[in-house]
């Protein structure tokens, strides 16, 4: 992977050291990785580490500061039910429960398949459709018990 520093870091550059344009360089590189293997695998960020000439440390330092980068893999959908107070109060925790059941995964967790990662959220933004909850970019609304299988479904599909 070709990290292009002076590109990524813009005309600031010109008034930045050589050491703080590598660092400058690490969110953008993170991002690049995450987006290609969908999680910062280890010796990808020891080659990193290598190329920009930064302590591990401070790779995994920096990294570790953002809750957007995750280090071990994650599934190809991402279900995340709101737990928010609307959708609290309008049976997020049965929503919850059903897809853990279904799938034999906790919250947090990812299918061994790597299928589907399962995470809660305080709130996705939707509360007048509550209980709420996106597989990746798509968002589910309204979700009773009877619509919970259509959800479960439409997780399974193209998995």
């Amino acid at each position: 992977m070709e990290i292009k520093v002076d590109e990524a870091i813009g005309h600031i550059g010109e008034v930045l050291t050589e050491r703080q344009k590598k660092r400058g360089v690490l969110i953008h590189a993170f991002q690049k990785i995450q987006q290609e293997y969908n999680y910062l695998p280890e010796d990808v960020l020891r080659t990193l580490s290598q190329k920009l000439d930064i302590p591990l440390s401070d790779v995994y330092s920096t990294a570790t500061f953002y809750k957007q980068f995750y280090f071990t893999p994650r599934g190809k959908k991402i279900v995340r039910v709101c737990t928010g107070t609307a959708c609290h109060v309008r049976g997020a925790d049965k929503v919850l429960n059903k897809i853990k059941d279904e799938f034999e995964i906790e919250e947090g967790e990812t299918t061994p398949d790597l299928a589907m990662t399962l995470e809660t959220v305080g709130c996705i933004g939707c509360c007048g459709l509550a209980p709420v909850a996106t597989i990746n970019e798509d968002i589910v609304g309204e979700i009773d018990m009877k619509k919970i299988d259509g959800l479960i479904e439409s997780i399974k599909s193209s998995i």
